[in-house]
């Protein structure tokens, strides 16, 4: 005999928050067997008709051998507004969307990594020692763009400044001169974000 599986929104939020608590514990995604037992089914097969369902609404993901992948819902954050940087007003929550950080900052995952800075060459550009920066591996940057890059065999991160054939790094503190390559500049990767824990 079939087990009737009960479904609808408000049982969707506490499937897919179970689930999400177990990935956060675990650092893993559950076993058919294992979501049978956080839900307390009977059998594996209603375990294979949550999975599906959840699969068909985005919340989940499966790879090539069906094993469970955690979908877009698990890394979102809510968008409750907006803030005045100017004048204050009156905080008003509305949720407008729910996004993750991957999708709002990383455009091509496989070439994305973090570097902790050390340093206060980029300071005026806010970025301190200690935050982290987002890049993306390219040798393709753009006049002003904020790069990670190799000068005459040292490693450093500053801005890219083309003028006319003249090609240099440009450090966001005064204290710092601009660094003119003597015989080689290779571009590693282009900033995309900063990161920083308050």
């Amino acid at each position: 005999m079939n087990e009737r599986l009960l479904y609808s929104k408000q049982m969707e939020d506490k499937y897919i928050n179970k689930i999400a608590g177990f990935y956060k514990q675990r650092k893993r995604m559950p076993s058919y067997a294992e979501i049978a037992e956080l839900f307390g089914f009977r059998s594996k097969n209603a375990a294979f008709k949550l999975v599906n369902k959840l699969v068909d609404q985005k919340l989940l993901k499966k790879d090539r051998k069906g094993r469970l992948l955690p979908g877009e819902m698990f890394g979102s954050l809510k968008v409750l507004g907006f803030v005045e940087a100017g004048w204050p007003s009156p905080a008003e929550e509305e949720l407008l969307d729910t996004m993750t950080l991957d999708e709002f900052l990383i455009s091509n995952k496989e070439a994305t990594y973090m570097l902790t800075v050390k340093g206060d060459s980029m300071k005026d550009a806010g970025i301190i020692s200690g935050d982290l920066v987002l890049v993306e591996r390219t040798n393709d940057a753009k006049d002003g763009n904020i790069v990670v890059a190799e000068v005459d065999g040292e490693w450093t991160m500053k801005y890219l400044r083309k003028r006319g054939k003249e090609i240099y790094l440009e450090p966001a503190n005064k204290k710092y001169s601009k660094i003119i390559p003597k015989e080689t500049l290779k571009i590693a990767a282009v900033v995309k974000a900063v990161i920083r824990k308050y």
